[in-house]
């Protein structure tokens, strides 16, 4: 009779600590900002790069988000479709372009609001370096602020979404 309620109480004591953990950890998955969906750009609310310059990743794009990857897809005005993926992991990834392999590494900020992504892309010109800061400022619009190199030295933007 002892061992019954012995094994009883642990596992009323394991059933116990899944309820408080289950819930938390749960929490921290949904505490991630979700940028999932069709954006436009609202070129009113933008600011354009310091030092001129043109609007830079501008227009319209759909981005799906699963636990563990970001995917972009813009397509261009010959109707022609690029995808950008990044891993939410802190991993490299790794995207081909017509200009060349870009390389990404996207972190989420430690309340999970903001995800920050390093971009690396070599080209003739040499290597340039961009980052990009994704926020929601609510839930129909996504502020993009970006820093990125050029042949002028550096220059920043930030550009605002709204959400179809």
């Amino acid at each position: 009779m002892k061992k019954n309620v012995s094994n009883f109480m642990k596992l009323l004591s394991l059933t116990m600590m899944l309820a408080l953990i289950v819930p938390v950890v749960t929490n921290a998955q949904a505490g991630k900002a979700n940028f999932a969906g069709s954006w436009t750009l609202n070129e009113a609310k933008s600011t354009m790069p310091e030092g001129g310059g043109g609007m830079r990743g501008g227009g319209s794009f759909v981005v799906t988000q699963e636990a563990n990857l970001l995917t972009r897809t813009t397509t261009g005005q010959d109707g022609t479709q690029r995808v950008t993926k990044y891993t939410l992991d802190g991993k490299e990834s790794v995207n081909t372009s017509a200009r060349g392999d870009s390389k990404s590494i996207a972190k989420w900020s430690a309340d999970g609001k903001t995800l920050n992504i390093a971009t690396t892309r070599t080209t003739d010109n040499g290597e340039r370096k961009s980052t990009e800061a994704w926020s929601l400022t609510d839930a129909k619009t996504l502020s993009i602020a970006s820093t990125f190199t050029t042949q002028d030295g550096e220059s920043k933007m930030t550009i605002v979404y709204d959400k179809k």
